[in-house]
């Protein structure tokens, strides 16, 4: 069954059919909510809450966008709600990073300790920079440098328009560019 038949079947009340799209979407919703919120709890609670409004709306899902882009702007919204409800911007660290690691990945003998040290370090001072972001800031820069969404897909997903969702992508990099010069010893331009 395709996606179209799941979602008109699961709108009619089908559990089987709202099984297999939890299912379906279950590491991408997870991996995304990671992404914003930076926490192992918090990502799965972002990630439960998702689906448990998908399950209670999909009845008012109109099909005029991917099932995949009503999801994110549901994950972005219940993050936001996250961050919100705790009355800070600061997330975890790169402790919980284990839960996204595919466990069928195979090390590249390519890459030399001295580079995965290096690596490793920069991933640490960009995880650093991405935290201190606010999560509206957040948000946009993930959905567009690291998910690989048009501005305009963007847009549709945070509900902003093409300007600002352009405006807080380019605020979002110039914070970070500003964050990594500081911190490698640049001098900020």
């Amino acid at each position: 069954m395709n996606e179209l038949e799941l979602i008109a079947q699961a709108q009619q009340g089908n559990k089987k059919a709202l099984a297999e799209l939890v299912k379906l979407y279950e590491q991408t919703v997870y991996n995304f909510s990671y992404k914003i919120c930076r926490n192992k709890e918090r990502a799965e609670n972002a990630m439960q809450e998702t689906f448990l409004s998908m399950v209670k709306n999909i009845h008012q899902f109109s099909g005029q966008s991917k099932l995949s882009t009503w999801l994110y702007r549901v994950v972005a919204n219940h993050c936001l709600m996250l961050a919100r409800s705790e009355g800070k911007y600061g997330f975890t660290s790169l402790e919980d990073e284990d839960a996204l690691i595919d466990e069928k990945n195979i090390a590249d003998w390519r890459v030399t300790p001295d580079k995965v040290t290096e690596n490793n370090e920069l991933k640490e001072l960009l995880d650093k920079a991405i935290q201190k972001l606010p999560p509206d800031y957040r948000i946009v820069f993930t959905l567009r440098d690291v998910e690989g969404f048009s501005t305009e897909e963007t847009s549709k997903i945070v509900e902003l328009s093409v300007p600002a969702v352009k405006s807080r992508l380019h605020r979002a990099r110039a914070f970070l560019r500003n964050e990594l010069n500081g911190r490698l010893g640049y001098e900020r331009t």
